[in-house]
């Protein structure tokens, strides 16, 4: 089988810790959209281009794994916003290693203005690409941007 041969058209849209706090927890740098809001965003991106979206957010890191692990053979891409797991969280980096198709990493943020040790990221080895510093228009633009690589063959 080659890569996303068989897999449904549905992106999997997974957010790490904290970040079911969005709207309230650091406006000044996340801003005051909710974590609905910025799946609605990504949902609509997927849909205008034919394809489904299913999020998991969670807080442990074993539930993003297993949902990575379900994604084998069943979701053609994942987005994901490891939040403050990107910066150690070696498990989603070998399960998203494991996984056959695209993955983008997404941040609300630029963490490569912020603090010394955001700079660091065992997601994005694993990544096809990255999107930093967009605010909420990040989830469209990974979306957008997964599904363009998938559509190009340019994710393999």
């Amino acid at each position: 089988m080659t890569r996303n041969e068989g897999t449904e058209k549905l992106v999997l849209l997974l957010s790490g810790p904290n970040l079911d706090l969005l709207g309230t927890r650091e406006p000044e740098v996340y801003g005051t959209d909710t974590l609905a809001d910025h799946v609605e965003r990504a949902r609509v991106a997927a849909e205008k281009r034919g394809y489904g979206l299913e999020h998991v957010q969670s807080n442990h890191e074993g539930d993003l794994i297993e949902a990575i692990h379900g994604a084998r053979g069943r979701c053609a891409a994942i987005v994901i916003n490891a939040a403050a797991f990107t910066h150690y969280a070696w498990g989603i980096h070998d399960a998203l290693a494991a996984y056959d198709g695209p993955v983008i990493e997404l941040h609300i943020s630029n963490p490569y203005t912020r603090e010394a040790w955001r700079h660091e990221t065992v997601v994005a080895p694993v990544a096809t690409g990255s999107v930093c510093g967009f605010k909420g228009l990040g989830y469209e633009i990974a979306v957008d941007g997964v599904i363009r690589l998938l559509e190009e063959g340019a994710g393999e």
